[in-house]
């Protein structure tokens, strides 16, 4: 019999979002299928999920959690969701980065389109708020970057963009996912939409012809503020990704005059309480 693992959060997930369940409580369990696969590099890639019974309803920003079966036991993780929380025909789609030696990574990346995951339904609370007007500043680091591609897909279907400043920051310019249409919306007049893609590793051969930001996303956040004329009496600010960077962001933010409820944080891991990356 497979048994399941308790399901721990992951680098594309939450601990803050995410509640520990008391013992013999789980949340509904179902199969999907891997209906699309899209490697953007060795190590990051896109995943098309179609559930059994049909995605349910989720708010964008939200996650589910899925498993594989390793030596007897079911593997679970949560992944936010990148998808339209409006296309919910489409299935859920997530963008997930390996973790060398993990628990559940290495396992999904060895799947072909066809093979088989159990599914939690959606949850979380790093929600989009539905009718928050104010620039929507996103910060995302790696993967961090999903739930922020669901909300701005669904505010594009729902025909209602709100101003936006995205700064996404890795490593390597090869991983800043969703790129191509993240620019589609920058050009389109119905949205603006500021993207402030950045890279951390500028001298390495694989940047070579690079000529965007360079450094760390809270690096380059503090001269943004100020570039762009951010207010935080017009702002509201949405954090993703690496811990690191997610409590440093809060500190930039804080000094800029934002106060805890304009800044919404989904964390990995409490960083701040002196946790420890967990394996992926």
């Amino acid at each position: 019999m497979v048994q399941a693992r308790r399901p721990i959060p992951t680098r594309c997930a939450s601990v803050r979002s995410y509640v520990a369940r008391p013992e013999g409580v789980t949340a509904p369990l179902a199969g999907a299928t891997i209906v699309d696969r899209a490697d953007l590099t060795d190590t990051v890639a896109r995943f098309r999920l179609r559930p059994d019974a049909g995605a349910s309803a989720f708010v964008p920003g939200q996650y589910v959690t899925i498993g594989l079966a390793a030596n007897e036991e079911r593997v679970e993780r949560p992944y936010s969701i990148a998808s339209s929380a409006r296309r919910l025909g489409d299935g859920y789609e997530l963008y997930v980065r390996l973790v060398p030696g993990g628990a559940l990574t290495p396992l999904l990346f060895a799947t072909r389109v066809g093979d088989r995951v159990s599914l939690r339904r959606p949850k979380g609370r790093f929600t989009l708020r539905p009718d928050d007007q104010r620039t929507h500043l996103f910060i995302a680091t790696g993967c961090g970057l999903a739930p922020f591609v669901s909300m701005l897909r669904t505010l594009d279907d729902d025909r209602a963009p709100r101003p936006v400043v995205l700064v996404h920051g890795v490593s390597y310019a090869d991983e800043l996912g969703y790129r191509d249409e993240i620019e589609r919306w920058v050009a389109d007049p119905e949205w603006s939409l500021t993207y402030v893609p950045t890279i951390s590793r500028p001298r390495e051969a694989r940047n070579a012809g690079w000529s965007g930001k360079t450094g760390r996303a809270e690096a380059v956040l503090g001269p943004l503020l100020g570039e762009l004329g951010i207010r935080a009496d017009r702002t509201v600010a949405y954090v993703c990704g690496n811990p690191e960077m997610t409590v440093a962001v809060d500190g930039i933010l804080r000094a800029a005059g934002f106060d805890a409820a304009a800044i919404h944080k989904e964390l990995y891991w409490p960083l701040e309480k002196g946790g420890a990356p967990p394996t992926a």
